[in-house]
């Protein structure tokens, strides 16, 4: 008996412990700094789509990205939110070199993700995103109808890992990332159905569900953050697939650009709410 009240009273020692560290974390100020990276990428294009040409294009590929992440505020050591935001041109000809196609992209998706710190600097992350997605091909050579219109929204899963060392003293963050939906709706017209008589009424059929079968929207994100002091270089990689098949139209796009930019941690205070912030603790979103 006295050997089990000796158990119970450890128990209830370390149970009292773990409620004041918890009660302890609760009463401790906590900042949740902004990740903002801007970055410009180029590299190469391959377009596909049966509605304007059989043929396929190869040429260039330039883009925009805006990318925010910040530890969510209900619970910022396990949860954080990403939005990003990107504008792509891309501008192919057909093997023959005698015409091209244009495409604009514009994609916006916020999501959030579940992360787990392991050993040696590794984190795990996994989760969410809900997306929209539009833009255009345009083939010059088709007098008749030269423009292909995209548009979707989707739900995506969202997945990566974060590798945080230094190199020399140097700071280094190395990420990737990967983004696919799993449903949602896109857009695409009957096979040979002319724009302009959708302008006149013709809505029937225009809306598709979407599911990996028959839309693949695929991103692949690594990249590479060095950190000189408050001025973050981000180097990388990005690799994209468009993939969509419906009413015998069939498009696929394919880009592979290099990823450069500047990225940046800031705080957003005001004077009354910075007072008793000295000792605060720092829950960053990557870093």
């Amino acid at each position: 008996m006295k050997l089990t009240n000796k158990y119970l009273q450890r128990a209830a020692l370390s149970a009292t412990l773990a409620i004041a560290a918890l009660c302890a974390h609760a009463d401790e100020p906590l900042l949740r700094p902004v990740l903002s990276a801007y970055t410009a990428e180029i590299g190469s294009s391959h377009i596909a789509d049966t509605y304007l040409s059989p043929l396929k294009y190869s040429g260039w590929s330039t883009a925009l990205n805006y990318e925010r992440m910040q530890a969510m505020k209900f619970s910022p050591e396990k949860w954080l939110m990403r939005l990003n935001a990107r504008v792509a041109f891309n501008k192919a000809e057909n093997p023959a070199r005698n015409a091209s196609m244009l495409d604009i992209d514009i994609n916006v998706s916020w999501g959030m993700l579940l992360h787990w710190h392991r050993p040696q600097g590794i984190t795990l992350m996994a989760g969410g995103s809900t997306g929209v997605a539009g833009g255009a091909f345009y083939n010059a050579r088709n007098s008749n109808n030269p423009a292909s219109a995209k548009a979707s929204w989707t739900v995506n899963a969202l997945a990566g890992a974060v590798w945080n060392g230094n190199f020399h003293g140097l700071p280094l963050c190395a990420r990737y990332l990967i983004e696919m939906p799993l449903a949602g709706i896109f857009f695409s017209p009957q096979y040979d159905e002319l724009y302009y008589e959708i302008y006149l009424g013709n809505h029937s059929g225009l809306l598709h569900g979407a599911w990996p079968g028959n839309y693949l929207r695929l991103d692949n994100l690594a990249t590479l953050d060095m950190r000189f002091g408050g001025t973050i270089l981000r180097i990388g990689y990005r690799g994209t697939i468009l993939s969509s098949k419906a009413c015998n139209i069939v498009t696929r796009k394919v880009t592979h650009t290099l990823v450069v930019g500047l990225a940046t941690e800031w705080l957003s205070l005001s004077a009354r709410r910075n007072r008793g912030l000295e000792n605060a603790r720092i829950i960053s979103a990557l870093y």
